[in-house]
């Protein structure tokens, strides 16, 4: 489904890609055990599920029993949180919004910025996480769902502005332009320059001016640089 760029007319909320995730994180401490998971959920699944899937998790990872019901609780708070944007207004405006990479997976450090269609409601992260991956020889397989759901995080944080915006928008009655509904990023410009538009599915356009200076970077780290990282990054969390 492909929206005009210019459109007035709100759509109800929802993920503006293919398949509607929510773009779920965890990360739970229990006694000395620490447990950090992301993925994405179906908020048309029965709740029952949410249940079954953290039994799964704490039986198959060998973690204490007590993370069942936190693990539940996560996942369950979150849905809740989308669910309670479902049925509201929203509005695409500018089509063009910044969408950037900047994460390790591993061994795999990733840093990329591109510009995303946000009014192509047909596009799909994973399928452009597996190309990402594939055109630049990353062969860890953890790489792409990682890709896909930092994508998703991003356009479920605009997703809600959106709402936000269209509500303001209710309340003050000033009748604003449909382009004035989402604020342009600077970095969008005008989107007769972009070039190197992929398909439908991946909805990314790379201005041809910003080709050098947004070129993905992708370096793999040996274990002593990833060491060193983890232990930063332990130091951070506490």
């Amino acid at each position: 489904m492909k929206l005009p760029a210019s459109s007035k007319t709100p759509v109800k909320f929802r993920i503006p890609t293919l398949e509607n995730l929510v773009p779920i994180r965890l990360d739970i401490e229990i006694d000395g055990h620490r447990f950090k998971d992301a993925f994405t959920w179906n908020p048309s699944d029965p709740d029952s599920e949410v249940v079954v899937f953290a039994k799964r998790t704490v039986k198959d990872l060998k973690l204490p029993p007590a993370f069942v019901t936190q693990i539940a609780q996560s996942i369950q708070s979150q849905l809740q949180e989308f669910r309670s944007y479902e049925g509201q207004d929203m509005y695409t405006g500018e089509k063009i919004v910044p969408i950037k990479l900047d994460l390790r997976v591993n061994h795999t450090l990733i840093k990329d910025q591109f510009l995303w269609d946000l009014n192509n409601f047909d596009s799909d992260p994973e399928v452009f996480a597996r190309t990402f991956c594939k055109d630049l020889g990353i062969q860890d397989p953890e790489v792409g769902p990682a890709i896909a759901f930092t994508i998703r995080e991003q356009l479920y944080e605009i997703a809600i502005q959106s709402v936000a915006t269209a509500r303001e928008n209710r309340l003050s009655k000033k009748g604003r332009r449909g382009a004035e509904h989402f604020p342009p990023s600077k970095s969008s410009g005008t989107a007769l320059e972009v070039m190197k538009v992929f398909n439908n599915k991946y909805s990314v356009v790379r201005k041809r001016k910003e080709w050098d200076v947004y070129e993905p970077i992708v370096d793999i780290l040996s274990n002593e640089e990833v060491d060193a990282l983890e232990a930063r990054e332990e130091r951070l969390a506490r």
